[in-house]
């Protein structure tokens, strides 16, 4: 696992030395990938630079530096990420006639070895891991970046410099890196806000798509791959990226495939496939571990990396002083059921309080999922002990984990009953009245209700069911219920109306609705947010985070059994427990889902106070003019006094501004 950066003009770089000088400022920004070792290369003529460092899991010598050469001399790579069958690829060419001499063991020495013999989209669609790759094709003078399926490792890029629009040669690159940080040290970066992903930003809690927070620099999607020549570098024209992999095709694909309708062979097909994933991803030539919260997804692979080895595996997981967010118990117990060596970290809010201001430089776009905290305390904890860790993010998105994903449909078969105007009436009826007015009239009716429906969250409840009796569709539907905040405009000083929640995602009619849901969540909620999350936060201590289910094995079978195995007597991923039964007593994991919760509503009312408040004054939301701070404030007032529950679009508010007072000095 590594951080790669570089840059790219097209014409011969006049003072090498300055380039490799911002080279290292570039590298330097992106320490925390990769602290082993750092790296400099240079095509001088095309004016293309490498940079690359280094954390070391296979092949510990220098045989494993980069930027790496092939032995024939034609590619140099900069690569971050691993490649779980690389093996298998060194077997394939070893059969060849013309086998490669091995200087060393490195998966980033058999990629060049493939992409030598066989090119750059086959060995991409041969290789199963995770990966950001800048290939130089020295024969071509082309410069080839490209992203692992999933979206697991990150790929910024964009021109940047004086007059690039404008065609202009001069004082203008093409940069890119694994975090927008090694971009933003370059002397050629301008770092202008994007303000047409804000509204977007507001809803989800993220940057989403392949947009960036900055203007004109980019995200690399997931599976897809950019071809940049020495020509287009000179003249400024960036091409589009191109698929080589496709998450839908490839869901297609398994059930065109065959479904598998029997339960049992499901099952079976699905813990085969785990296993191998698991396997794979148990190598390295540093210690290893695992997270274990003790749900379901993270549970199966600590029991099928268990089953594999006979030493304990190292878990770790994280909770709360707060009982009503800690599951740090359950955990515990799965753990001492397994017989694996479990520590656990009990996290307090002067723990948080002392990592919130970090979040802007961990994460450079503004991201407010605030499972982030938990995230980031449990890497600092398990990098303490091992290098790579093992977790159970997918599971959800492959299998029907969310509660979305049932009860979306089971809501809109008894909605669509209903007219949309009688619904939008209802609606409208259930709020005029504030949330903490329904609060107040739930507190006064306690001592007559019983104690099972006294509901600490009345008001907020039924808002919620007021936007929902108002989605025209199941699409909206479903665009409602996952984003933090549906009205997002309505934070905007410039943005009234909004954008229609039912054009964020695009209509697939050859799925079923649920099938629907698990491609929209695994193609931006994963992508956007889950693997965003996980990655900023374990790299920023330096730890490699590898996930089993984000195997194009696992994604196979899982695609290849039909909704009704995945979601079944009233479970989501049924077919993924059965699997953990078989190796854990079903009472240690049965209990409603939590997710990776804290305290917000508590935390910004107590300890975060001082913190949000300073982010909150006058001085800082005029930096941000196209917030409404009337609104903002009003927010705030009615968390504070609890008149409603905001905590969640708060935050989002909060991480923009905390965000733009960290980059406010990149900003122009």
């Amino acid at each position: 696992m590594c951080g790669l950066v570089g840059f790219f003009s097209g014409v011969v770089l006049d003072d090498p030395q300055a380039g490799f000088r911002a080279l290292r400022r570039m590298t330097n920004a992106i320490t925390h990938r990769g602290p082993d070792s750092e790296g400099y290369w240079a095509d001088e003529p095309a004016g293309l630079v490498l940079g690359h460092r280094r954390l070391s899991i296979l092949d510990l010598s220098p045989a494993g530096h980069q930027p790496m050469h092939s032995a024939c001399g034609r590619y140099v790579i900069a690569f971050n990420g691993e490649i779980y069958n690389h093996l298998d690829l060194r077997a394939r060419l070893e059969r060849d006639e013309q086998a490669p001499v091995w200087r060393g063991h490195a998966d980033t020495e058999t990629l060049l070895a493939a992409f030598a013999a066989w090119g750059v989209v086959p060995t991409l669609e041969t290789a199963v891991g995770m990966f950001a790759i800048a290939l130089w094709d020295r024969q071509q003078q082309s410069l080839v970046l490209a992203r692992d399926r999933f979206g697991e490792k990150p790929l910024y890029y964009g021109f940047q410099g004086d007059g690039w629009q404008e065609k202009s040669w001069q004082g203008a690159s093409f940069l890119f890196g694994s975090e927008l940080k090694a971009l933003a040290a370059h002397p050629q970066w301008q770092g202008e806000l994007e303000t047409d992903a804000l509204e977007n930003y507001l809803r989800f809690g993220c940057v989403r798509g392949e947009q960036s927070i900055f203007r004109d620099i980019f995200k690399l999607p997931p599976g897809t791959m950019l071809t940049l020549s020495r020509d287009q570098a000179w003249e400024r024209c960036l091409p589009e990226p191109t698929l080589w992999w496709s998450v839908q095709q490839a869901a297609g694909s398994a059930i065109h495939e065959g479904r598998i309708t029997d339960p049992t062979a499901g099952i079976d097909t699905l813990e085969q496939a785990l296993r191998y994933s698991i396997g794979q991803r148990m190598v390295a030539d540093v210690p290893l571990g695992a997270f274990l919260s003790g749900g379901v997804d993270s549970s199966t692979v600590v029991a099928l990396m268990q089953a594999q080895t006979e030493r304990p595996v190292r878990t770790f997981s994280v909770g709360f002083d707060d009982a009503r967010y800690d599951e740090s118990s359950h955990a515990e117990a799965v753990a001492a059921h397994l017989g694996t060596e479990h520590m656990t970290l009990k996290a307090t809010s002067k723990m948080a309080l002392d990592l919130v201001p970090r979040l802007p430089e961990i994460y450079d776009e503004p991201f407010a999922d605030s499972s982030q905290l938990p995230t980031a305390l449990v890497s600092r904890l398990t990098r303490e002990h091992v290098t790579v860790a093992l977790s159970g993010d997918g599971g959800d998105e492959l299998f029907g984990g969310y509660n979305r994903h049932l009860w979306v449909p089971r809501i809109w078969r008894k909605l669509k009953r209903l007219p949309l105007p009688a619904r939008r009436a209802l609606a409208l009826t259930l709020e005029t009245i504030p949330t903490h007015a329904y609060d107040r009239i739930m507190q006064l009716g306690g001592r007559i209700l019983p104690s099972r429906l006294r509901l600490r969250t009345f008001g907020e409840k039924l808002h919620k069911l007021a936007a929902v009796l108002e989605s025209p569709s199941q699409q909206a539907l479903f665009a409602g219920v996952s984003s933090m905040n549906r009205t997002p405009s309505a934070l905007l000083a410039s943005s009234k109306h909004g954008n229609d929640p039912e054009t964020l995602y695009p209509a697939l009619t050859q799925f079923d609705n649920v099938e629907w849901m698990l491609l929209m969540d695994t193609l931006h909620y994963m992508v956007d947010d889950v693997l965003v999350k996980v990655d900023r936060a374990s790299m920023a201590s330096s730890l490699e985070v590898r996930v089993p289910f984000l195997d194009p094995g696992v994604f196979r079978a899982a695609w290849r059994l039909p909704p009704e195995i995945k979601l079944r007597e009233g479970q989501g991923k049924w077919v993924l427990r059965q699997v953990l039964y078989r190796h854990v007593p079903c009472e240690l994991i049965e209990r409603p889902k939590m997710g990776f919760a804290i305290p917000l509503d508590d935390w910004l009312r107590g300890p975060l106070r001082e913190w949000a408040e300073d982010l909150l004054s006058s001085a800082s939301l005029d930096e941000l003019p196209m917030l409404d701070a009337h609104q903002v404030c009003r927010l705030w007032q009615a968390h504070l006094k609890g008149q409603g529950h905001y905590a969640q679009q708060l935050w989002t508010v909060l991480q923009l501004l905390a965000w733009q007072r960290r980059w406010q000095s990149k900003l122009p």
